[in-house]
């Protein structure tokens, strides 16, 4: 009875050692290559609307096709902080550049999709930036991936609310768009 218990034990390991760990292994990977395209991605994509000081509906679209590629979806946060141009004038002071006394604004996704991607795509216009704003754009997953699903097999480690795959970036708009 022994002999047929430790035989059974050891088929058992040996099934997890086999088939279980190499496809958690593997999952990893997925997810780092998947974590590395989102990155370059929206860096790219921040630093494009930098330096050429607009949103165009080609540009998201090319980004949302390109985090997509890597067979996950992501929940996409843009916020864009618009440096007001009155911020109010002060009788000893009245230049914008100084630290301290420019003003900003938000403007966030929802306000920005209208504008890029409205309903009607006829009406569709990028969004003209101007240089002193800043942009920001930060990416997460929605969907658990293959890793998550093993490892909260395994672990339960990871939750269903969190994410494993993320990207932010952000910066100053160094040119005006037209």
């Amino acid at each position: 009875m022994n002999d047929t218990f430790v035989i059974v034990i050891a088929i058992a390991i040996s099934v997890v050692l086999i088939f279980i760990f190499p496809l958690m292994t593997m999952s990893d990977r997925t997810d780092d290559v998947a974590q590395l395209t989102v990155e370059t991605a929206t860096k790219e994509f921040v630093d494009e609307i930098r330096t050429t000081g607009k949103i165009t509906p080609d540009k998201y679209s090319k980004f949302l096709e390109n985090i997509g590629a890597t067979g996950n979806t992501y929940d996409v946060e843009m916020v864009i902080q618009v440096l007001d141009e009155n911020p109010g004038k002060k009788a000893t002071q009245t230049t914008t550049t100084k630290i301290g006394e420019n003003v900003y604004y938000s403007i966030y996704t929802s306000q920005i999709e209208e504008k890029i991607a409205p309903s009607n795509s006829a009406n569709a216009k990028p969004y003209i930036l101007k240089q002193g704003d800043i942009v920001s754009v930060s990416v997460k997953n929605t969907n658990q991936t293959l890793s998550q699903q093993l490892k909260n097999f395994f672990y339960s480690v990871v939750g269903k609310d969190t994410y494993t795959i993320a990207a932010a970036h952000g910066g100053i708009v160094t040119a005006t768009g037209k």
